[in-house]
């Protein structure tokens, strides 16, 4: 055998010998996740609320993050500020208008600036039918096994957005200056992923 056709040969074995680079799929475990926002009242206070229901997917390849791929829903109408009043009145046309936009979405579009586990996820964020891009600043955990032996992740992602820019333009004046909702709004996700089963996609 010549000596090319041997490094062919050998090459050939040792691709085959090592385990296949896989993209696997994670789900968001939502009795173990958490949306939340935090917004200025009265330019004074931080009013803190979350949104009970989500759910969404992730794929990534766990030896090389750039490949994290990720879908993401909200009901709008699982608002909860422990206050049903303003509850009800940021379910209204004013703010969310639940009844017309039942969801908040996120669909993610590139990675950028990987330092070991954390990253950025560019993406689009869609809410009141306006689509407009984000950048979430993600910190995972490691792969862990949870109390049934099954593969879990987390991950911790904020990011901060105008409200104006998805017509959420509710306010009133402060008769000393200011307004009574600040337009900075800032998101925090606290997320639990369970691998999905063999086969499953985006």
């Amino acid at each position: 055998m010549m000596p090319m056709a041997v490094g062919a040969f050998v090459a050939a074995i040792v691709l085959t010998a090592l385990p296949a680079m896989s993209q696997s799929v994670w789900n968001i475990d939502p009795a173990h996740s958490a949306a939340q926002f935090q917004v200025k009242h009265l330019m004074i206070s931080t009013v803190r609320g979350e949104f009970t229901r989500l759910s969404g997917k992730v794929s990534f390849d766990p030896k090389d993050f750039s490949t994290v791929k990720a879908e993401a829903a909200i009901e709008t109408a699982s608002i909860n500020t422990r206050e049903p009043k303003r509850d009800d009145h940021l379910r209204s046309e004013d703010f969310f208008h639940a009844a017309k936009y039942p969801q908040i979405t996120f669909k993610s579009k590139r990675v950028e600036a990987i330092q070991g586990r954390n990253f950025k996820l560019v993406g689009d964020l869609t809410m009141r039918g306006v689509t407009r891009e984000i950048t979430l600043d993600v910190e995972t955990t490691p792969i862990v096994k949870g109390m049934s032996g099954e593969p879990r992740i987390g991950a911790h992602a904020t990011a901060t957005l105008n409200r104006q820019d998805y017509g959420i333009k509710w306010n009133r004046a402060l008769d000393a200056g200011g307004m009574v909702v600040s337009n900075e709004v800032r998101i925090v996700l606290d997320l639990e992923l369970t691998r999905a089963g063999d086969g499953e996609s985006m």
